[in-house]
C-alpha cells in the first residue's frame, strides 16, 4: 500500500509530535533530576553539555548526510538510526528510574513503571520508521534493519534498569536524559525540514497540524499511565 505525499506528510507530522513530546519530557526530567546532582558536578552545566553535545553530534551527521549526496534509501535509513539512538538514550534514563525503584524496595512502583513505559514507548516505533516510509527511502533488507533499530532503541532500557538497580547515579541519569533530548530535538528539526521540502509540506496546513496534534495527544495519553 502506497500513501500519497499528502498522507505521508501527515504521518511525518505525527512523528514530529511524538518526538517533540518525548524531547520536552526528557529535558524536563533532566532539569528536575539535575537538582539532585552534587554541587561540585554542576547539574545544570552537565545538562547543558549533554544536550549540546548530542544536538551538535546529530547536526554533524546531518551535514555529512547532505554533503555525501546519499541516496534516499540510505539517507532515510541513517536518519532512522539517529532517531533510534536518541530514543535509546532517553530509554536508558527510563531504565535507570525502573532499576532505582526496585533497588529501594518499591517493587509495585517498579512494576507499574515497566508497564507504563512499555505502553508509552510502543508509539516510539512509528517515530523510528517514519524516515524510511517515504517513497524511494525503503532500504534493502528492511526487516534486518528494523530488528537492529528496535534493539538500539529498546535494549538500553534493560541496561539502564541494571545500572539503576545496582548503582543509581543522578549524574548519569541527568546526562543520558539531556543527551536524548538534544538528539531528539535535532531530529525534530530535520523531520520538519523534510516535510517542508515536499508539496503541501507546511506544518501550518490543516492536515499536517492535525498530525502534529495527534502525535502530542498520543504521547500525553500513554504518558498518563506512568503517573
Amino acid at each position: 500500500l502506497r500513501l500519497s505525499n499528502r498522507w505521508l506528510n501527515f504521518f511525518l507530522s505525527l512523528t514530529i509530535g511524538l518526538l517533540l513530546f518525548i524531547g520536552v519530557e526528557a529535558f524536563g526530567e533532566a532539569i528536575e533530576n539535575s537538582e539532585g546532582v552534587a554541587g561540585a558536578f554542576q547539574g545544570l552545566g552537565l545538562l547543558t553539555v549533554g544536550f549540546l553535545l548530542a544536538f551538535l553530534a546529530v547536526s554533524v551527521v546531518d551535514r555529512w548526510r547532505g554533503r555525501a549526496g546519499t541516496s534516499d534509501a540510505r539517507s532515510g535509513l541513517l536518519l532512522a538510526y539517529v532517531v533510534a539512538t536518541g530514543i535509546g538514550l532517553h530509554n536508558l534514563g527510563e531504565g535507570l528510574a525502573i532499576g532505582a525503584a526496585y533497588a529501594t524496595g518499591a517493587i509495585s512502583l517498579g512494576s507499574f513503571l515497566v508497564i507504563g513505559f512499555a505502553t508509552h514507548n510502543t508509539t516510539e516505533g512509528l517515530a523510528i520508521v517514519a524516515p524510511i516510509s517515504k517513497r524511494g527511502a525503503r532500504p534493502s533488507r528492511v526487516l534486518l534493519h528494523l530488528v537492529i533499530l528496535g534493539a538500539i532503541a529498546g535494549v538500553p532500557t534493560v541496561f539502564g534498569a541494571w545500572i539503576g538497580g545496582f548503582a543509581f547515579s543522578p549524574i548519569w541519569f541527568t546526562l543520558f536524559l539531556a543527551m536524548g533530548a538534544g538528539a531528539i530535538f535535532q531530529v525534530v528539526w530535520q523531520l520538519a525540514r523534510m516535510v517542508a521540502d515536499t508539496d503541501n509540506g507546511s506544518l501550518a496546513s490543516a492536515l499536517n497540524a492535525s498530525g502534529l496534534a495527534v502525535g502530542l495527544l498520543i504521547m500525553y495519553g500513554t504518558g498518563l499511565l506512568i503517573l
